[in-house]
């Protein structure tokens, strides 16, 4: 049974086992759904779970210094058209008032327009 099974996507181990419709690593814990082992395109959420893509608009829902400058970007700040990108800062918007930058997604929420 364990031949048939992938190995974990966060740690390559290869004793996986399945619980229900997810697939479950016993040494780092993680766990995903069987039907997404085998994609190689990583899919960005934001906060809470939703799934981001090229164009959405996104809120920041905690203040954010910027890096370099004494600005801050306000909890609640709208960002329109986003672009996700590789990385540790896996968006790249235009932030009002602030310019170009890339923000976690972690720290934005998307908007349903």
């Amino acid at each position: 049974m364990m031949d048939t099974l992938p190995p974990c996507p966060n740690c390559a181990s290869t004793y996986t086992y399945e619980v229900d419709a997810l697939l479950t690593c016993p040494e780092c814990g993680h766990e995903w759904s069987a039907d997404m082992s085998g994609s190689d395109e990583e899919v960005i959420r934001d906060a809470v779970g939703n799934i981001l893509a090229d164009g959405d608009t996104v809120t920041v829902i905690k203040d954010l210094k910027v890096k370099g400058s004494s600005s801050v970007v306000k909890v609640g700040t709208k960002v329109r058209g986003i672009r996700l990108v590789g990385g540790d800062h896996d968006i790249d918007c235009k932030v009002p008032g602030i310019g170009q930058m890339g923000l976690k997604s972690q720290f934005v929420k998307k908007v349903n327009d």
